[in-house]
């Protein structure tokens, strides 16, 4: 991120995250073309660079060396002939498959051109690392197969059969493999409709021997099973990835070195019903952090769980730490703390009270509920009073989902970033993800309990220095 006086400043207006990625100005939607590369991550990004509402859509650019400071550089891709530059995904041809880095590796992009033609899939090459880009010239690599929906591909190389797979969604889920990124021929499909897929591996309980497939719709919805080259077979039901209204569009990193071995991805952290209106100023559109990804063993069966990535630590500045104590109804341990970025690090056990958690961002007539329901073992995020909610009548909600206690123990991650909230239950088993758009000034903090007292079994909890500023 830029380091100059006037860009902090741009980047601290009320309703700015501090260390979740935002665009400069205008319009943000889904992450494109995540990809690490020679030292760098790249965060590509569905923009319109003349709105802060969706128009013609051209590929943001940014990059990282650690997933939290990021520098904006400049757009990518811009619409052509083929039409806007939609969705899509990015690769390192590191073997030179495709052609184009005679004597070396470069970058691809896969993406798909749509509004005035048939959605389609196109390629654009990179020998600069990822500063400047050159169209195909036999674009489409895909060609519309008759259908309205054909978009968002996914990219990624398949190395038992030494072979590029793509999948495509928008509608129906359909499975291409490439030896080159530019001829493509039809493997099979599925009769699950989507936008935005994913598909990769990932190790089972940790063991890299034992591996599943988890095929993401949209990043609402997974699936988990077996991937051969050819056909995904479902082995689970369809499950949810994050319990809350806004985490949408995810995308894992392609080709993280094995050293590192985590499969990280994020989203786009919105609802469709309300995108294009949330409260904004000068820009729209906020990423998730980033999210480390597992498959986890529990009674139901595999899992994916999600925590955040361990490189987010370096921006905790002020710490509070409670040991055991007991929280009784009407008491707040927190009562002289106030702020609007927080990752807290939390574990109860529930006593005689019904209901316990954290009210995040009080003020006024104003407070987001994060908390656990003991009588009917209900995990929420209530965001119902949380702010502004005039803009959409769906806003205000509250958002639950079961959830059993571990060892009658209930553990919880919780950023909080201004206008976001992403919570962690249980290492990750269950996340939910929310905007919210409370007051510049409500930024008090309480531990609850209510109907009874609960055991806080410990407590660390940081304010969160801003990104923007190194």
């Amino acid at each position: 991120m830029s380091t100059n006086t006037g860009m902090q400043s741009a980047f601290n207006e009320p309703e700015r995250p501090q260390f979740h990625f935002t665009p400069q100005a205008n319009w943000m939607n889904d992450p494109n073309g995540l990809l690490y590369y020679q030292g760098e991550y790249h965060l590509f990004y569905q923009h319109h660079p003349g709105s802060i509402s969706s128009g013609p859509m051209h590929w943001g650019h940014a990059v990282s060396h650690n997933l939290v400071h990021w520098t904006h550089l400049p757009i990518a891709l811009y619409p052509d002939e083929q039409g806007d530059a939609w969705s899509g995904s990015a690769v390192v041809d590191a073997n030179n498959t495709s052609g184009f880095f005679p004597g070396g590796s470069g970058l691809a992009a896969l993406y798909t051109g749509a509004h005035t033609v048939p959605q389609q899939q196109c390629l654009a090459y990179s020998s600069d690392r990822g500063r400047t880009w050159t169209k195909y010239k036999y674009n489409p690599v895909i060609a519309n197969p008759g259908v309205n929906d054909f978009r968002d591909p996914r990219v990624f190389w398949y190395e038992p059969e030494q072979r590029w797979f793509m999948i495509v969604a928008g509608g129906q889920v359909r499975f291409y493999s490439s030896p080159d990124l530019k001829s493509w021929r039809l493997e099979s499909q599925l009769d699950d409709h989507t936008e935005c897929p994913d598909l990769f591996p990932l190790a089972i309980d940790g063991d890299p021997n034992k591996q599943k497939w988890v095929l993401s719709l949209g990043g609402r919805f997974y699936y988990v099973g077996s991937f051969d080259g050819h056909i995904f077979s479902k082995e689970s039901d369809l499950l949810t990835t994050d319990y809350g209204s806004d985490f949408y569009a995810a995308q894992s990193w392609s080709d993280i070195p094995a050293s590192d071995g985590r499969r990280i991805w994020l989203g786009w952290m919105t609802d469709l019903s309300y995108a294009p209106v949330i409260p904004a100023t000068s820009w729209r559109g906020t990423m998730s952090v980033a999210r480390s990804l597992g498959l986890k063993t529990i009674p139901q069966g595999l899992r994916l769980v999600q925590m955040p990535i361990r490189e987010l630590e370096q921006l905790r500045s002020e710490q509070v730490h409670l040991d055991r104590s007991e929280l009784t109804p009407g008491t707040n341990l927190l009562a002289d703390m106030r702020s609007d970025t927080l990752d807290i690090v939390a574990s109860f056990q529930p006593g005689s009270g019904r209901e316990f958690g954290f009210k995040l961002r009080v003020g006024g007539e104003e407070q987001t509920l994060v908390g656990y329901d003991t009588r009917t073992s209900r995990f929420f995020v209530d965001r119902t009073q949380s702010g502004r909610s005039d803009f959409n009548n769906r806003f205000a909600a509250r958002h639950e989902t079961s959830l059993l206690l571990k060892n009658n123990m209930l553990t919880l991650r919780i950023l909080l970033d201004r206008t976001s909230i992403e919570v962690f239950a249980n290492d990750g088993e269950v996340v939910i993800s929310d905007l919210i758009f409370p007051n510049v000034s409500s930024q008090g903090i309480e531990l609850y309990t209510s109907g009874g007292e609960t055991i806080l079994h410990s407590l660390d909890l940081y304010h969160m220095s801003s990104a923007w500023k190194r």
